[in-house]
């Protein structure tokens, strides 16, 4: 997956196996929306995995955002 994912432009930055509903956890950081869309859908598409994206900002980011 990580190779996968790097080919579409974005890269894995930190994978958890956790127990729950979700069976993996990946961090995954890409330099827009765009690109992590079309790394959802890449994957997706296959079957084999359930995708839930969630955007994040930094502390920092966030606070700015608000001023």
């Amino acid at each position: 997956m990580n190779r996968d994912v790097e080919e579409l432009g974005a890269k894995v930055l930190h994978q958890w196996a956790t127990l729950g509903p979700y069976d993996f956890v990946n961090v995954v950081e890409a330099p827009d929306d765009a690109t992590i869309a079309r790394v959802s859908v890449a994957l997706g598409a296959r079957g084999s995995a359930k995708i839930q994206t969630v955007s994040a900002l930094s502390i920092d980011e966030f606070l700015g955002a608000l001023t």
